[in-house]
């Protein structure tokens, strides 16, 4: 027997999914930024250096990936923090926000298919960004440029053309240059090409980061054949 679900329940079993790759995605970027990962990386960068000079013999690789083993194993864990930061407190509540916008899209019948495209690669950019909450909020005017866009400029320009009749939105007018349609595509690629701006700015904190962690270590250890700095 095969079981047919229901458009509500397909739309449920969605949202779960996505929850999952969301969570998924939270851990791996939690990993990425942690004191294992940014010192394995750091010795295994130490392990090419070796291999460039001549040092480590035809079992690099080995060398390389023993390193990394080695330096996320003898790593520090990360302190364990209970009080929840004034930063993810702020970044909390925006994918809150975004995600009861997301929801009101998606059980609406007045968006076309490629709106809802557009705005799925927006929503995934802004859940990077708001994934680094630390960094992002180290930034006042990037916070600043998230959070509207999350509260006032995204729901101001869907709001704007829900609102419109299909037929007339999908009509260029005599008047007009483009129609109702052409001018949301417009301002999501424009909000999409500005949170491009903010992601990349958030992944040079956390390049910068990881350059400061490799200084400390190197006056630490001493410093090593391989320089992380240009």
């Amino acid at each position: 027997m095969i079981a047919l679900w229901s458009p509500e329940e397909e739309r449920v079993a969605g949202l779960r999914r996505a929850a999952g790759v969301t969570v998924t995605a939270d851990r791996v970027l939690r990993y990425l930024g942690s004191t294992r990962n940014i010192v394995g990386c750091v010795l295994a960068l130490v392990g090419f250096g070796a291999h460039f000079l001549g040092l480590a013999g035809t079992f690099w690789p080995v060398v390389v990936v023993g390193l990394y083993g080695v330096g996320a194993l003898l790593a520090p864990p990360d302190r364990v923090r209970l009080a929840v930061s004034h930063a993810e407190v702020e970044t909390t509540a925006l994918r809150a926000d975004l995600e009861a916008l997301l929801r009101k899209v998606d059980g609406s019948q007045r968006f076309p298919e490629d709106v809802r495209a557009r705005l799925g690669g927006l929503a995934d950019v802004l859940g990077g960004v708001l994934g680094r909450a630390e960094v992002l909020t180290t930034s006042p005017d990037h916070l600043h440029i998230v959070s509207q866009t999350i509260r006032d400029y995204l729901p101001s320009s869907l709001e704007s053309y829900a609102n419109l009749p299909r037929a007339y939105a999908l009509t260029r007018g005599a008047d007009r240059e483009r129609s109702a349609h052409e001018e949301l595509l417009a301002q999501l690629d424009l909000l999409d090409a500005k949170m491009h701006e903010v992601a990349q700015a958030v992944h040079r904190g956390d390049e910068q980061a990881l350059r400061d962690q490799g200084r400390f270590l190197r006056d630490r250890f001493g410093r090593s054949g391989l320089d992380l700095d240009p």
